[in-house]
């Protein structure tokens, strides 16, 4: 699926972009390694559900430059007290060349060690890959239903990736397993008798001394 944004060249700056984020808008630029770089504005609805959709990990084409541009998102900035994105870092790709990029990880199924007493950890919630734009996937689903036992693990080598993507993490890299939750024994605290029969007798005799 093609995710397109309209994006429209930015002459504002500073203050200003305050007056601009309230009439819904968002700051943004484009930058890239052939791309000068240069402030855009576009539509903060359009954007927000194009990043659902999209993530950073999905080529998005920004419309309404000179010439439509396929990018990543890069970096995006918030607002710490009112919440949502705030500025936006789209990244310019070069047709043809490859890209290297994190992906998240989505786990599903049921783990079957867990009913056994255990409890799943997962070691690794993205991994990084290489590949051409229009071939990184969205996410990459990690079954965990394979975990039966405790000795039972997921690597990196273990995931299921197209083969037109190549995996930039070390193959051996834990992923996903399920270890035995171990209850620690409870020691009740033991009493010193003597230490109480010498606190005691030291006692009787200092009373002694006093009467």
């Amino acid at each position: 699926m093609t995710i397109k944004l309209n994006v429209l060249k930015r002459t504002e700056s500073g203050k200003k972009l305050s007056k601009l984020r309230a009439a819904g808008k968002l700051p943004a630029v484009i930058y890239g390694a052939k791309e000068e770089s240069t402030p855009l504005s576009l539509d903060r609805r359009e954007f927000e559900k194009a990043y659902a959709e999209a993530g950073e990990s999905s080529v998005i084409i920004l419309t309404g430059l000179d010439e439509d541009k396929e990018v990543l998102i890069h970096e995006m900035s918030f607002d710490t007290v009112k919440g949502g994105v705030q500025h936006v870092d789209f990244y310019a790709v070069e047709k043809g060349k490859e890209v290297t990029v994190p992906i998240e990880l989505t786990f599903v199924g049921e783990a079957p060690a867990i009913k056994l007493g255990g409890s799943l950890t997962k070691a690794l919630h993205e991994i990084e890959v290489t590949a051409k734009p229009a071939k990184l996937p969205h996410e990459i689903i990690v079954d965990i239903s394979g975990l039966n036992t405790f000795e039972d693990q997921i690597r990196v080598k273990d995931l299921n990736i197209p083969s037109d993507v190549k995996i930039e993490n070390d193959p051996e890299e834990m992923v996903a397993v399920v270890t035995e939750v171990k209850e620690e024994p409870t020691e009740e605290a033991s009493i010193d008798m003597t230490a109480i029969e010498v606190e005691q007798k030291g006692k009787k005799e200092g009373e002694e001394e006093t009467a």
